[in-house]
Formats: structure tokens, C-alpha cells, sequence
């Protein structure tokens, strides 16, 4: 079962590092974001969903760390699940960071555009289309590595499975084992005995003979030698 381990071990870190780079794409976002706060409130929302699988995932792989059969292995899982949590309070720091540059800029446009009245907003609008390109691109492309390393979960999940059968079906064929040497031992005594049987018929066939000829050879003498 320890390979089952191993197996959960992989799937937990690949999702820690899948939701790492989403949480990244979306704190990537908040940054480019130039309002209104609606759109804010809705990327935060998603940060936050992202934040607790993560969390999750790191305390998944810290519980399989403290199950860890030797220490050694318990001591790398562990510091795996510290540099985890390292980095996701750098990830927070991060997200705070950028709703604060992200409210100062949505703020700064806001009082622009009462300065500045029309032409701000044509400009705020070609840059916001700008700038949402650049982000729906970087999003992809993080989307698709995160899609990839789905299907690596997918294919690790279906192996631990494998492996679950394949264990299971060793197991069932251990027990048809032990129950066939418990038959073949049956038998061994069983032919020892009647080894040790055999052996008794012949010795006392044996001694019946011998009685027999000495009976025989007691009734010639003395029929021919009666004088003796």
C-alpha cells in the first residue's frame, strides 16, 4: 500500500501546483483590472475559492507526510508542505498587494474622468481592451498548462487504482496460497502415517511368518527326532 501512497502523494502535489498557477492568472487579472469594482469583487470571490482548495490539497499532502512509514520520507513531505504553505502566504501578499494598486487605479480613473470628462474615457476604454487582451492571453495560457496537469491527476488517479486492483487480486491470491499449503501439509501427514502403518503390517506379517515356520519346524522335530 505503500506505492498507494506515493501515488496520492503525486496527485496532491500537482494540484497544489495547479491551483498555485490559477491563484497566480487571477492575481494577474486583479492587476490589469481598471474597474469597475463589480469586476473586482467577482475576481475576488474567485481568489478566495482557489485559496481554499489549495489549502485543502496542502493539508491533504501534510496528513500523508505524518503517515509516512520512515522518517526520513516524513521529513521531505513535511518540508514540501512547509515551502507550500511559504508560498501561498506569498501568493496572499501578493493578492492584497494588488487589490490595493488595483482600488488605487480604479480611483484614479474615477477622478480623471471628472476631470477629463470624454476623451479620458475613450482612452480608458482602448487601454482596458488592451490590457483585458494581454490578461485573456496570459489566463490561456496558464488555463491550458493547468488543463495539462489535470489530465496528469486523471492518469495518476486511474494508476492508483490499478495498483488498489492489482493489490487486491495479490491478497486474494496470497489466501488461495495458505489455504493450499494448509492442504498439502494435511496430506504430507496423512502419507507419513501411512508410511508408519505400512511399515507396522510388514513387521508383524513378519513375525506371524517366523511364529508360523518356527511352529512348522517344531512339529518335523519332533516327528523325525522324537528321541531329541
Amino acid at each position: 500500500m505503500a506505492a498507494a501512497q506515493d501515488v496520492h502523494v503525486r496527485i496532491c502535489n500537482q494540484e497544489i501546483v495547479k491551483f498555485d498557477l490559477e491563484v497566480k492568472a487571477l492575481i494577474q487579472d486583479i492587476r490589469d483590472c481598471s474597474g469597475p469594482l463589480s469586476a473586482l469583487t467577482e475576481l475576488n470571490a474567485k481568489v478566495k475559492e482557489k485559496f481554499q482548495q489549495l489549502r485543502h490539497r496542502i493539508q491533504e499532502l501534510e496528513q500523508s507526510a505524518k503517515e509516512q512509514d520512515r522518517e526520513s520520507d516524513k521529513q521531505v513531505l513535511l518540508q514540501e508542505v512547509e515551502n507550500h504553505k511559504k508560498q501561498m502566504l506569498s501568493n496572499q501578499t501578493s493578492w492584497r498587494k494588488a487589490n490595493l494598486t488595483c482600488k488605487i487605479a480604479i480611483d484614479n480613473l474615477e477622478k480623471a474622468e471628472l476631470l477629463q470628462g470624454g476623451d479620458l474615457l475613450r482612452q480608458r476604454k482602448t487601454a482596458k481592451e488592451n490590457l483585458a487582451q494581454t490578461s485573456s492571453t496570459i489566463t490561456e495560457n496558464l488555463m491550458g498548462i493547468s488543463r495539462v496537469m489535470s489530465q496528469q491527476v486523471q492518469q495518476s488517479e486511474e494508476a492508483m487504482q490499478t495498483l488498489v486492483n492489482s493489490s487486491r487480486t495479490i491478497l486474494d491470491a496470497n489466501e488461495e496460497f495458505k489455504s493450499m499449503s494448509g492442504t498439502i501439509q494435511l496430506g504430507r501427514k496423512l502419507i507419513t502415517k501411512y508410511n508408519r502403518r505400512e511399515l507396522t503390517d510388514k513387521l508383524l506379517i513378519f513375525l506371524a511368518l517366523a511364529l508360523f515356520l518356527a511352529t512348522v519346524l517344531y512339529i518335523v522335530k519332533k516327528r523325525l527326532f522324537p528321541f531329541l
